[in-house]
């Protein structure tokens, strides 16, 4: 995995995987925040005992993520950016991508 070193990356709860977030810590000394997944068969005891301070955690982590996904999502509806089905090759997607990006940054400039 080519990853930057002594980062934290900010993901949903699928990423929240504990033998990927050791080997992160390992090999990059780096995190993955994700928000607090609920543990099924959990005691209700249990699961209210720690609520609020995983409550407010979770919504700190979202309120990183919500902006980049904001981004990700006017990207998508702008340019149809997941549409590379004839893509073919590495030079091919990243023409794909950055075309897209590009027509993107237009569309704002003379739609704005």
């Amino acid at each position: 995995m080519l990853l930057s070193p002594n980062r934290s990356f900010y993901g949903n709860k699928i990423y929240q995987d504990t033998e990927l977030l050791k080997y992160m810590a390992r090999t990059c000394n780096s995190e993955i925040l994700t928000p607090v997944k609920g543990v099924k068969g959990q005691s209700e005891t249990t699961n209210q005992w720690g609520k609020a301070a995983n409550d407010l955690y979770s919504r700190t982590v979202s309120g990183v993520r919500q902006p980049i996904e904001s981004l990700f999502n006017w990207l998508i509806d702008k340019t149809d950016i997941q549409r590379a089905s004839e893509v073919r090759s590495t030079k091919g997607l990243l023409v794909h991508v950055f075309g897209k990006i590009a027509a993107a940054f237009i569309y704002l400039i003379f739609n704005s």
